[in-house]
């Protein structure tokens, strides 16, 4: 008599939901919420038909706001009448065309690709996370994870694996490993001392928003938060040292399965062509920093702006593209002692696979661009913004109540709509300028999105990077499930975004500079 044998044991059958965690189960139902959602792109053009709707009802209801800058009074106005017609069918390309991120985030993509084709990039992060004592691992891996943002999505691929074989090198749970290294990705995300391809994006929207109230002179600067970026990803490193040291080293449950089949540590060492490829592009970025540095010294270089001046200087209004041609100096140097980049043929190659990349991002892109062009041309911006602010007056809310809501709102959002760029060109054109007539300048309202746009992401299923860093945590953990992931990620990601608020606050407080050029009040 035969016995037929289970598929799986007792141990492995998922239990039933009323028996999971509670935060288990509101992110299932988060989940199923944000699933129902249509595609960000489709999502923009039933916004802009929402928007066209409201436009003609506001406008057939004559509303209009007196402008607190030169004191005329803007009336909304009808996308569904001939003139908003009109409107958006003739600027539909130029809309795009000159969407404020798009040449941006295409120059720096294309250095940034050089760099991370050429293999320089994860050379640079499995060192800087396998020769650390093993007292600084934790940190080394955090502090990794807020560098490689740098590489955009391709951080995921490259140092969350590694996080777990860095950990196994000095004797430590390879699934503690996994999580910091996720973790500091996901939940730290805007936060890098390195300029990033976000912050080329980010820029472009924050300035397509302040022009709401601030006119076309308004402008942003992708490294606007750069000094702010820098201490975070510092501070950031640290909360995650720290809780993972009093909080997740305890958990009974960090032994990988005894039959996982566990990496070659020897994907963290480097060969010796690798070291010295390394060596040789390092050497480069300084000689090209430091020439850099000496053409702008003089008071009367060509790069300062009028009086000597830095701040509006071509320097900075070329900046984005001075960090591409250092990635793609960094990415040739490496690829060709490396032997990854031959011949000169290979760097226009490989800026094409980099901008392949970012494809389904310039198609969001055309219409994010539609949407933010429709909403200025009918000024339900201005109107929002104007009776927003004088609620805020007459509220006499603290300035920094305001900021916690709009950090609390944004957050959520931030669970079910994962991308950063789709989240921000839907709420900036309301905060930007509505906190922009509160005298909060426009940097400081991006800065404030950052926490939210990366405190929530390492919990939330919604982002395909949660489900990618599952399956690196199932070659240690087989039977480990959404619930799993998220139950270690949490404490780190609320103790992050807390951390991170304060910090923000006191820098609000003290009133210091959130990068070069930006406001400080």
């Amino acid at each position: 008599m035969s016995v037929s044998r289970p598929t799986r044991t007792d141990r492995d059958a998922p239990p039933p939901e009323q028996q999971l965690p509670r935060i288990v189960r509101a992110m299932a139902v988060v989940e199923r919420a944000g699933n129902a959602l249509p595609h960000p792109f489709w999502l923009f053009w039933i916004l802009s038909a929402v928007l066209a709707v409201v436009s003609a009802l506001l406008a057939t209801l004559d509303v209009s706001v007196v402008a607190p800058g030169d004191g005329e009074t803007v009336t909304v106005r009808s996308l569904l009448s001939g003139d908003g017609l009109a409107m958006a069918t003739s600027t539909m390309i130029e809309n795009f065309a000159t969407f404020p991120p798009m040449a941006t985030i295409l120059v720096v993509i294309m250095g940034v690709a050089v760099a991370e084709r050429s293999g320089f990039l994860a050379a640079l992060m499995r060192v800087g996370v396998s020769r650390v004592p093993a007292s600084w691992v934790v940190f080394a891996v955090a502090f990794a994870g807020t560098v490689a943002h740098v590489a955009s999505a391709a951080a995921y691929i490259i140092l969350v694996p590694l996080g777990g074989l860095a950990f196994r090198a000095v004797g430590r749970s390879p699934i503690l490993g996994i999580v910091v290294a996720y973790t500091s990705i996901a939940s730290g995300y805007d936060a890098s001392p390195v300029p990033t391809p976000n912050d080329a994006i980010f820029a472009g929207i924050t300035t397509a928003a302040a022009r709401i109230v601030g006119g076309e002179d308004a402008y942003v600067s992708p490294l606007s938060n750069w000094f702010f970026n820098i201490a975070s990803s510092v501070v950031l490193a640290t909360v995650i040292t720290l809780v993972t040291k009093y909080v997740l080293s305890r958990r009974p449950d960090l032994d990988a399965d005894p039959d996982a089949d566990l990496e070659d540590l020897g994907q963290l060492t480097l060969s010796a062509r690798e070291r010295s490829a390394l060596r040789l592009a390092c050497v480069a970025l300084a000689v090209a920093v430091a020439a850099v540095a000496a053409v702008v010294a003089p008071v009367s270089s060509p790069l300062r702006g009028e009086g000597g001046s830095i701040v509006e200087s071509p320097l900075m209004d070329g900046i984005g593209a001075l960090v591409a041609l250092l990635f793609a100096l960094v990415g040739i140097v490496y690829g060709a002692r490396a032997g990854t980049v031959t011949r000169a043929a290979d760097v226009p190659r490989l800026m094409v696979e980099g901008v392949k990349q970012m494809a389904p991002v310039l198609v969001l892109f055309f219409a994010i661009a539609q949407f933010l062009a429709y909403f200025d041309w009918t000024h339900i911006g201005d109107v929002l913004a104007v009776e927003a602010a004088e609620a805020l007056k007459d509220s006499g809310l603290p300035i920094v109540v305001v900021f916690l809501l709009a950090l609390l709102l944004l957050t959520l959002v931030n669970i079910m709509v994962t991308s950063g760029s789709a989240m921000w060109a839907l709420a900036a054109p309301v905060l930007v300028p509505m906190l922009m007539l509160v005298s909060v300048p426009a940097e400081t309202t991006q800065a404030l999105f950052r926490i939210a746009d990366s405190g929530s992401t390492a919990i939330t299923p919604m982002s395909p990077y949660f489900v990618m860093a599952l399956g690196f945590l199932q070659r240690y953990r087989k039977n480990a499930g959404i619930g799993t992931l998220a139950s270690y990620t949490l404490p780190l990601a609320v103790a992050m975004t807390v951390v991170w608020t304060l910090l923000f606050l006191a820098w609000w407080a003290l009133g210091i500079p959130l990068g070069p050029g930006a406001p400080v009040r």
